[in-house]
């Protein structure tokens, strides 16, 4: 059986890190993720998926992101379900963050200029629940993160694109 979900977006609040009884970090968030399509108005709508991290991965989370952090997570969907004060069972759906990318460094994430130092707190970073605590980036010191925002003209990995190509009339839908 397979249940592999990848996930880009920004988170919605700034993590909260806990603890359970037995000292493990664990950590609930939700992250919004874009649609790839435009609504009636020509408006992107956004999902907002509940995520929980734990252990090493929960830590990263907490220590090297803020809310409308833009990170990539890979886990899987997990259910659960709990019985209310008022004796209601109540079932939550939501997706168990294995492995977490930082997508963006932490001076564009505070509107500042990014500086290609090649620290730990300029480039996007991969990190993985269990026992790999290192850090791996998937960028080297002379690449920058990749900005993929919609100012396709500033530095960004489109660079020079000034249209986007997925937008299409309906006429020219086939249903």
């Amino acid at each position: 059986m397979i249940n592999n979900v990848v996930l880009v977006g920004r988170l919605t609040k700034a993590p909260d890190l806990q603890y359970t009884p037995s000292n493990i970090a664990t950590l609930s968030n939700s992250l919004a993720v874009n649609r790839n399509f435009k609504n009636q108005n020509g408006e992107r709508e956004a999902d907002f998926i509940n995520i929980v991290a734990w252990r090493n991965t929960a830590e990263v989370i907490a220590n090297y992101c803020g809310k409308g952090s833009l990170i990539g997570v890979t886990g899987r969907i997990q259910t659960r379900n709990y019985e209310n004060q008022q004796g209601q069972r109540v079932y939550v759906t939501e997706v168990v963050a294995e492995q977490v990318t930082l997508l963006e460094s932490r001076n564009s994430q505070q509107g500042g200029q990014q500086q290609n130092q090649g620290n730990f707190g300029n480039q996007g970073g991969n990190f993985q629940n269990g026992n790999n605590q290192g850090y791996q980036s998937p960028f080297d010191n002379q690449y920058q993160t990749p900005n993929f925002g919609k100012d396709a003209q500033q530095g960004s990995f489109f660079q020079g694109q000034t249209t986007n190509p997925m937008d299409i009339s309906d006429d020219d839908l086939p249903f």
